[in-house]
């Protein structure tokens, strides 16, 4: 395999990776909805702000995962996946809160890569720049 395969290839499965666990979040959220509005008004979150949480997660992370305006959805993401580990998970007094929060980070930090290096050769960006 050579080189330019194998950046594209590792540039798309990290994307892919990533995407995954918004779309997951979507999902489950809207198959909880109940239950996630109640934690997030526990939180002193909204409930109303539910939908476009659910919005945020799978339609960007389908956005994400197809790399269609790739660095603003994934700085989206980013954005909110770190308020999210503000307001969600800060009792450090609970390791799994502890963790969470470190998941969130590191979940930033891998956006933040998408947002400066883009979605790589293997996108809908990309074939449609190629396209222009």
């Amino acid at each position: 395999m050579n080189n330019t395969m194998q950046q594209n290839l590792i540039t798309s499965s990290g994307r892919v990776l990533l995407s995954i666990i918004f779309i997951m979040a979507g999902f489950s959220k809207i198959g909880g909805y109940a239950g996630t509005q109640g934690y997030m008004e526990s939180m002193g979150v909204p409930g109303m702000l539910l939908p476009l949480v659910i919005l945020l997660e799978l339609g960007g992370g389908l956005l994400l995962l197809a790399g269609w305006q790739t660095r603003i959805i994934a700085f989206l993401l980013a954005g909110f996946t770190l308020i999210a580990g503000l307001i969600f998970h800060t009792n450090f007094a609970d390791q799994m809160q502890m963790i969470l929060f470190m998941k969130n980070l590191a979940i930033t930090g891998g956006l933040l890569f998408v947002v400066g290096f883009g979605p790589g050769q293997w996108s809908v960006d990309q074939r449609l720049a190629g396209a222009a």
